[in-house]
């Protein structure tokens, strides 16, 4: 967590800055977003696009996450045996007999 000094500057850690590529010395933008304060970095203001490699890459990555946490997740499943109801119950549920 930063701290705002007495003349409303606040210092970006170190670890952040590494990760978004900013430097001493760059500018940054701040821009209100409704409750909230966007930083915006200098590469990411000026239109930096990442390649579609890259893009895919990264997909790739989420979607490997993704499955890994599927897979640890234990979910119940049930068989139609075990509920008080059908699927075909639920579009007649209502309706006058």
């Amino acid at each position: 967590m930063a701290k705002v000094t007495s003349k409303l500057q606040v210092t970006i850690p170190k670890l952040i800055a590494g990760e978004y590529g900013i430097e001493s010395g760059d500018e940054i933008e701040f821009q209100a977003a409704g409750e909230f304060i966007r930083v915006l970095p200098p590469r990411r203001r000026r239109g930096a696009r990442l390649s579609r490699d890259e893009r895919l890459r990264l997909f790739d990555r989420a979607t490997a996450r993704q499955e890994k946490r599927e897979k640890s997740m234990q979910l119940r499943v049930e068989s139609p045996g075990e509920r008080d109801w059908t699927r075909e119950e639920l579009y007649s549920r209502g309706e006058p007999d």
